[in-house]
């Protein structure tokens, strides 16, 4: 067998396995803010944009509006989020914080500190994991477009 099909030898496999790993991690923490990985996600698009349509919440996280509307639906019977139509085109939704999705940003301040914590790894390390995830992210993107 060829040394360069063997499992261990691949990138892609360590990758989807530490994603997978890590994911993981997130879900007890998570968990106490009564979240999902996903609504995690959609909650960090919030706190740092603000009020956001769907499309723009899908390009930012590579999620489709099929994969987000029910994920939306469901942050919004608890309550951290108000989706909203435009008057002026009924196609557009616009997603709000409410005043619950404010408050749970400072309950939120912690998981970044615990995740690095439960996966026994500095700050540096991860921020050092991250520099090169974004700088082969970069690469892709300048590759395809």
């Amino acid at each position: 067998m060829s040394e360069n099909l063997k499992l261990s030898n691949q990138v892609c496999f360590p990758l989807y396995s530490l994603a997978k790993e890590v994911i993981k991690q997130y879900r007890p923490i998570l968990n106490e803010l009564g979240l999902t990985y996903p609504q995690y996600l959609v909650m960090l698009v919030l706190w740092e944009e603000g009020s956001q349509n769907v499309s723009e919440i899908g390009n930012q996280l590579f999620l489709d509006s099929g994969t987000l509307t029910p994920l939306l639906k469901r942050l919004e019977q608890k309550n951290i989020i108000v989706r909203k139509r435009n008057p002026e085109d009924e196609r557009i939704v616009t997603i709000s914080l409410t005043e619950k999705g404010k408050i749970m940003k400072e309950k939120a301040q912690c998981v970044p500190d615990r995740i690095a914590e439960t996966l026994n790894i500095s700050t540096e390390d991860l921020l050092n994991l991250k520099t090169i995830i974004d700088k082969i992210n970069i690469q892709i993107k300048t590759t395809n477009n």
